[in-house]
């Protein structure tokens, strides 16, 4: 059909701007991990939508900052290949508290195809201020439209993926009308898993834990998942595991609810918590988890 339009946009920002809520809320379904804490998001995630007249292939991406180690590395340079690859980009700024420093203007100013800016959280913003904030970011950024939005309330959610839509190119269905994302499920529930450690662990432990899932299948009427939760030294091992096991039973308990809310069954989830030293740091380590 000539005049139906499909293509890849990449949502990228600060981390915390709100690009996984803004990620799950058009796509309509909670594919991304959403936690309080920056640098949630660590490799980008695929999610479609479709529409009459188009199908907008979305990309939540890792938020841009400045890389302390490889980890940091490799999510930066996820972030700038799907800015790269795309049709389109969305910059997802923080109205809340608009930041426009050098770093952010320059990855911005340096997008080649159609760019909006959605200025996010409007909901915790007067509305003067959110006038002012349109302004500046019209001053300092090139942008082809910049859209107050709020991606928890809804407000200009529709505007966007309007103004998205106008901006692809003329193209074909790139997935079939059903599909959501092109990830499996052993993948969420990793994810799943890992977004508990977020919400329930402090400080550094979060940063420096990866989850594999080891096994995953069907067993008395139930789905059996059995999962290594990574970190990186023997001490954070004991914060995870917590006195008497107490933690590790929070996490697990607490993961073991979302993930059954996510796949819609029962689920046996079974956590044991490795050491791979400085996994952060290697190559080897970040490709076994799948950053790489």
């Amino acid at each position: 059909m000539e005049s139906f339009r499909s293509g890849d946009v990449a949502i990228v920002g600060r981390p915390n701007a709100g690009k996984s809520t803004l990620f799950n809320a058009l796509v309509g379904e909670r594919l991304a991990i959403v936690t309080p804490k920056p640098q949630t998001t660590r490799i980008p995630l695929l999610g479609v939508v479709t529409r009459p007249a188009s199908q907008v292939v979305l990309w939540d991406t890792p938020g841009l900052l400045d890389p302390k180690y490889r980890l940091q590395e490799v999510m930066r340079s996820h972030a700038a290949r799907r800015i790269r690859e795309a049709d389109a980009v969305v910059g997802l700024l923080d109205a809340h508290a608009l930041d426009l420093d050098e770093d952010l203007r320059a990855v911005l100013s340096g997008v080649k195809v159609p760019l909006i800016v959605a200025l996010n959280k409007i909901d915790l913003v007067p509305a003067e201020q959110v006038t002012l904030c349109v302004a500046r970011v019209q001053e300092e950024i090139r942008a082809d439209e910049v859209l107050p939005i709020s991606a928890l309330t809804g407000d200009g959610l529709a505007g966007l993926m309007d103004a998205l839509e106008r901006r692809l190119p003329f193209g074909p269905r790139l997935y079939p009308d059903e599909t959501l994302t092109d990830q499996p499920e052993r993948f969420f529930v990793a994810e799943l898993i890992r977004e508990a450690v977020f919400d329930l662990l402090r400080e550094e432990v979060p940063y420096a834990t990866a989850v594999t899932v080891e096994e995953f299948r069907e067993r008395d009427a139930k789905t059996y998942i059995r999962a290594n939760v990574c970190v990186e030294r023997e001490s954070q091992k004991g914060i995870v595991i917590g006195a008497q096991g107490r933690m590790l039973k929070r996490v697990g308990s607490e993961a073991r609810r979302r993930i059954e809310a996510f796949l819609e069954r029962p689920v046996y989830l079974d956590l044991w918590v490795k050491v791979r030293e400085d996994w952060r740091k290697k190559d080897g380590d970040l490709r076994d988890f799948g950053y790489v």
